[in-house]
């Protein structure tokens, strides 16, 4: 009798052939899918505004290069975004899925009657336009290369009103529907394109600026986490948890899904 080791039957990644470039890969939800991407057998681009610590993601994944790539970027600049899709492309020679991870939000923003205006151009820039440039000189190479997929990171502030954050809030909104735009304009080209719409995540910069449970971080907290998490116990979640998503909207399981804005925020938007 053969054994069960000899019965099994390998299963290619769920990212098998697949380039995928994640940008945002130095830290926390874009360090993840990075190393989640490669090990469902993804070819994988990782790019950051802090390439040491991109570079270092990079080698953990695969030593020579081969599989992983680092690349510098600033997602607020058009020639910077623009030249690191011109590099993937050659490095790799195709691009199939795009995750975009850079942003974040600021200790200072504030409702839209108080909040100092450069908040809004530093926010906007970053969430917004970092998003919107991934998008407009990824899609192109994704559509040369067959058809593939955007994941971008949108918050579950988007689909609330009851944020303090407005800036923050309005960034991530203006994504959720530009995430539906791009959805529908280029569906016939083979592309989809979702948001991912996710609560507090358990990275250094929320550790260090707003705290986890139990451990306050240096500034004021107005969503309160302690609070927060008694009544909604899923909204605290880990870069896993996000990144599972991600894998899940860039693989061809989800190929019926497209234009969604996927809540992950432990219910806080629905109840």
């Amino acid at each position: 009798m053969p054994s069960n080791q000899e019965n099994t039957v390998s299963r290619p990644g769920r990212l098998a052939g697949k380039v995928a470039l994640i940008i945002g890969a130095g830290t926390g939800i874009g360090e993840c899918a990075a190393k989640m991407f490669a090990a469902e057998g993804a070819r994988v681009a990782l790019a950051d505004i802090q390439f040491d610590a991109v570079k270092s993601v990079a080698l953990s994944i695969c030593p020579d290069s081969a599989r992983a790539r680092a690349f510098a970027v600033d997602v607020t600049s058009d020639d910077s975004v623009r030249q690191l899709m011109e590099d993937v492309v050659a490095g790799f020679g195709a691009l199939h899925c795009l995750f975009n991870t850079a942003g974040g939000s600021l200790p200072q923003d504030s409702l839209v009657t108080d909040v100092p205006l450069d908040i809004w151009d530093k926010t906007m820039n970053l969430d917004l336009r970092g998003t919107l440039l991934g998008c407009r000189y990824a899609i192109p190479k994704i559509v040369a290369s067959g058809g593939g997929s955007v994941v971008n990171m949108s918050s579950g502030a988007a689909l609330r009103g009851s944020g303090k954050a407005h800036i923050y809030s309005a960034a991530k909104g203006a994504i959720v529907s530009v995430t539906r735009n791009l959805a529908g304009a280029y569906a016939k080209d083979g592309v989809r394109a979702n948001a991912i719409c996710c609560g507090r995540i358990n990275t250094q910069r929320i550790r260090d600026t707003y705290g986890i449970p139990g451990q306050p971080g240096k500034s004021e907290d107005s969503m309160k986490v302690d609070d927060t998490i008694k009544a909604y116990p899923y909204w605290f979640g880990e870069p896993e948890d996000v990144a599972g998503i991600a894998l899940f909207l860039a693989s061809d399981e989800s190929r019926m899904i497209t234009g969604a804005s996927i809540p992950a925020d432990g219910g806080r938007s629905a109840y």
